[in-house]
């Protein structure tokens, strides 16, 4: 099963995608849009081209499990993205990942311009990789494991 993440930013969205096998998570791309309305449009096409059978949306919680203005955004985006295309849409905790990813980054050097281009694209790569480990070690979506097989 293909599947698509995203990581909602401010001023950036990062893509991420896993093949059929649902083996790894790879950063896909980063959209540089602070209209809501283009950035859904344009995860809509490429979840489209991609053939992805679900998108998965990062839920930024605060670190005692509450949720707050983030989290409310990312809540309302999910449900504009599930009404424009006919893929499942699902919330996934995304606690931590982007802290994960700037500690990615510094292990491989990466600084600059490049840095703040696939910082996003590397959360939303962390945050469908921990989706796809969940799913694996979980007996709550048989739908998924009947897919790999």
């Amino acid at each position: 099963m293909v599947i698509l993440s995203v990581d909602i930013g401010k001023a950036r969205t990062g893509l991420a995608v896993c093949d059929k096998s649902m083996f790894l998570a790879s950063p896909l791309l980063v959209i540089d849009d602070r209209c809501r309305e283009n950035v859904i449009n344009k995860v809509a096409q490429i979840a489209g081209k991609k053939q992805a059978q679900r998108i998965v949306v990062g839920l930024p919680r605060n670190m005692d499990g509450s949720e707050g203005e983030s989290a409310v955004s990312a809540r309302e985006f999910a449900q504009m993205l599930s009404g424009i295309t006919d893929i499942p849409v699902v919330l996934y905790d995304e606690r931590c990942t982007t802290m994960i990813a700037h500690r990615y980054l510094n292990d491989s050097n990466t600084r600059g311009k490049k840095r703040k281009k696939t910082i996003d694209a590397a959360a939303a790569a962390i945050i469908l990789q921990s989706y796809i480990d969940y799913l694996r070690n979980s007996n709550t979506d048989q739908e998924i494991k009947e897919a790999k097989t």
